[in-house]
């Protein structure tokens, strides 16, 4: 199974593209995480009743669960634009203050990997995200000055996979912070179904679980399965995604029953082979399999502790059974 990473950049843009137009359009339509749904809709209909703008919200949590969906769905419910940066693309202060200038009053201002942000960016981000003021210092020198802009009062989402690499100054400026989950598989099916509407595409039952189950618990990942099952019915057979052909497309691209890819299976046989089942080091798990630390720890390994079949310990990791 293909992760963006490995997609050429066209490919990765046309994945967005088709992701984009399957998201949600309004709050009730997003599928799972009832608990924090239920928690969203109260926040939002209170800050609606006080004409406010919303707290600053925090999300964390793996790659393609929906927070930039949420953050989205968020400034739609609002009736607000949305500006929408990363945490790598702000590299300097001048970045941030040139989006903030455009803001308006109730906008949402999206920040994804914000543990990313450069550290002057982000102790500029301490005071507007409290006083809604941004200091600006003109000219050079004994020339210098410091001018204050003061903003309309908006909201910062931010996301990230990574929450313990926000400092604790940044993280505590958020008022509502969130964990979002993996999905369950009752939910990924109703996705799957969703998605298969929206795509005008033939599934049975039991093939939208198939694709549910090897999902690993994440949205993104089962609607690039549904895509590519649906290639291989329309290739093979009718167009219609039966349980067979689910099964055979699967196992092609090299998904498992646990939802394993090929990546996930060479990562536990360095382990267990190489290293004797661990504890190993992350670093040499990563130039085992010639890939960077971040992508292990983001990508790889929160599915494969989730499922159990690994354990970070003080020593390193450690495989389970």
């Amino acid at each position: 199974m293909k992760d963006e990473k490995s997609l050429d950049p066209k490919a990765k843009k046309d994945e967005k593209i088709i992701e984009k137009s399957l998201r949600p359009q309004k709050l009730a339509e997003f599928i799972g995480q009832e608990r924090l749904k239920e928690q969203l809709g109260i926040f939002l209909e209170a800050a609606r009743q006080r004409r406010e703008s919303l707290d600053h919200i925090l999300f964390y949590g793996p790659p393609g669960l929906g927070k930039t969906t949420l953050a989205n769905l968020l400034a739609k419910e609002m009736n607000s634009n949305i500006r929408i940066t990363s945490g790598p693309a702000l590299t300097r202060a001048g970045d941030l203050a040139a989006i903030l200038s455009g803001l308006k009053k109730g906008d949402l201002l999206f920040i994804d990997e914000i543990h990313r942000l450069a550290k002057p960016v982000e102790e500029t981000l301490y005071s507007v995200m409290e006083d809604f003021a941004l200091d600006i210092i003109l000219g050079k020198g004994q020339l210098a000055r410091t001018v204050r802009l003061n903003l309309q009062k908006f909201t910062v989402v931010g996301a990230t996979t990574r929450i313990g690499l926000l400092s604790g100054p940044l993280r505590d400026r958020f008022g509502y912070v969130q964990q979002i989950d993996f999905y369950e598989e009752e939910s990924l099916v109703e996705i799957v179904g969703r998605t298969a509407e929206l795509l005008k595409v033939r599934v049975e039952a039991g093939a939208a679980e198939e694709i549910a189950k090897r999902s690993r618990g994440t949205p993104r990942i089962a609607n690039r399965l549904l895509r590519r099952v649906r290639d291989f019915a329309q290739v093979n057979n009718d167009g219609v995604v039966t349980v067979k052909e689910a099964r055979e497309a699967l196992a092609m691209m090299g998904v498992d029953e646990l939802g394993l890819s090929d990546a996930d299976r060479k990562y536990l046989e360095v382990v267990k082979k190489q290293y004797g089942g661990g504890p190993v080091g992350v670093e040499n798990i990563a130039a085992a399999l010639t890939e960077d630390v971040g992508t292990i720890t983001e990508v790889y390994e929160p599915y494969l502790m989730k499922r159990g079949l690994v354990k970070r310990t003080p020593r390193g990791r450690v495989t389970v059974g």
